[in-house]
């Protein structure tokens, strides 16, 4: 398996990151707060979509076919990251919890939505920066 290219993950990333830094100097009368916490979001969702993809194809030399790995559902990516030493359960149950929180929240994407991402996003931004590196890690 040739290695995967992480520049767009590693940007949203990246991009993520510096938005919610700005965010927290930010009031939440200020006209860039929405802007801002927009992008979080955002970019929380994109990230959250493109782990389970790049995972998945990490997860390639594991089975028997790429058929297999093709049928994987979002927890199953997590479970086989973690049994195959990819992630630690840690960190794979809190990927799982972070696609629960999207799931519990996504019929509202209004300021409740938003607020509770927020939350998960000191957490999240280290988990994927770490998964960043293992996904360019592999061989």
């Amino acid at each position: 398996m040739s290695q995967l290219n992480t520049d767009y993950y590693a940007r949203c990333i990246a991009t993520l990151d510096k938005a919610f830094t700005t965010l927290k100097h930010l009031t939440s009368d200020d006209d860039l707060y929405d802007i801002y916490r927009a992008a979080c979001v955002k970019e929380f969702e994109i990230i959250l979509e493109q782990t389970g993809k790049l995972l998945k194809k990490c997860l390639k030399p594991y089975f028997a076919s790429s058929k297999q790995v093709d049928q994987l559902n979002f927890k199953d990516i997590f479970r086989y990251a973690a049994k195959h030493g990819l992630i630690n359960l840690e960190e794979a149950e809190r990927w799982l919890q972070y696609r629960d929180n999207r799931n519990d929240t996504a019929h509202d994407y209004g300021a409740g939505f938003a607020d509770d991402t927020l939350v998960l996003l000191p957490q999240f931004i280290q988990d994927a920066y770490r998964v960043n590196e293992v996904i360019k890690n592999q061989p």
